[in-house]
């Protein structure tokens, strides 16, 4: 993939309510992108928290964190969509990654599943069959 979609949050602290100013660009190697203008949308931290249209988009999922920090009086997590809210679910259970795991090897040994009791699924998902070897090394 040749494009890269970048983005800038910014919070203002002004009186009781505050802003926040989203900037987002575009950098791309093919000709019809390069006629991309950057953007920018400048909202009360409620109507922010509000914007359907925003709450779609993966940058802004990725941002909570930082937004809950930044906008520390609001609950972000209350304003994202249903399938953002499962997805984000689905990410935190071990169950969810115990079945990827199992689905994505033929066999999941003894070694590598008493390693998950102590790791995480998640980190067994995640990590190479090499690092995972060296890890159960270093045990036994």
């Amino acid at each position: 993939n040749c494009i890269k979609n970048l983005g800038h949050i910014l919070t203002e602290k002004e009186n009781k309510s505050g802003s926040v100013i989203w900037r987002w660009w575009k950098i791309s190697v093919r000709s019809v992108d390069r006629l991309s203008r950057p953007g920018e949308l400048r909202e009360s931290h409620e109507d922010f928290l509000d914007d359907t249209s925003l709450q779609s988009k993966d940058f802004i999922f990725r941002t909570v964190s930082l937004l809950q920090v930044a906008l520390c009086q609001y609950d972000y997590l209350d304003h994202l969509s249903d399938s953002l809210l499962l997805f984000r679910q689905l990410c935190g259970s071990e169950e969810f990654w115990e079945q990827a795991v199992r689905r994505s090897c033929k066999t999941v040994s003894a070694e590598v599943a008493s390693l998950a009791l102590e790791v995480g699924w998640r980190s067994i998902f995640f990590s190479s069959k090499l690092h995972l070897q060296k890890i159960i090394n270093a045990v036994l």
